[in-house]
């Protein structure tokens, strides 16, 4: 049976720490140190940078230690095959926020050689690869550490891709976001 609310508790702190590191990349910190990762040669574009990478794995790591102490940590799937310790935490909090960043990276380098600036898309297929490249790497890495049905792997790119269209909205209508 699927557990979808069980799929949303094992994904939080990767929602979170996208939020967070959404808001993050608003400081003035953030853009004191704003260097892209390809150092301006437009490769993968100005918005990937080393600080926004560093923060997203930061965050990750941060919200998984976090919700490995709320009541609803027993409903992560990530707890059925490892124990719940902070090493554990802190290593899958980075490999989910690494895996995070990772996989938007081809998506960019692509919307790069298409001529399409940071944050838009050119139809709906881009838009939905844009909703779907950095869930595709956490739930790879969610592959390796939980059981995972093939039919779960897909419903989490569903669940992120939603969940990601959402937050967008939210984000662009408190002016945290600047495109949908």
């Amino acid at each position: 049976m699927v557990n979808v609310f069980r799929m949303y508790i094992t994904l939080l702190p990767v929602i979170f720490a996208g939020i967070s590191n959404m808001m993050f990349c608003k400081t003035k910190f953030y853009k004191r140190y704003n260097r892209p990762i390809d150092n301006g040669k437009n490769v993968f574009g100005n918005n990937k940078t080393w600080i926004g990478g560093i923060g997203m794995i930061f965050f990750t790591l941060l919200f998984q230690i976090i919700f490995s102490y709320m009541p609803f940590k027993n409903d992560n799937f990530i707890y059925d095959k490892m124990e719940n310790t902070l090493l554990w935490n802190v290593i899958i909090g980075f490999l989910l926020g690494f895996a995070y960043i990772l996989f938007e990276l081809p998506n960019s380098f692509v919307k790069r050689r298409l001529k399409i600036e940071p944050g838009k898309t050119k139809n709906w297929i881009s838009y939905i690869v844009d909703q779907i490249d950095s869930i595709i790497g956490v739930t790879i890495i969610l592959m390796f550490f939980t059981y995972m049905p093939w039919y779960r792997f897909f419903l989490y790119i569903l669940l992120g891709a939603i969940t990601h269209s959402v937050i967008n909205l939210i984000l662009y209508f408190l002016k945290l976001r600047r495109n949908v």
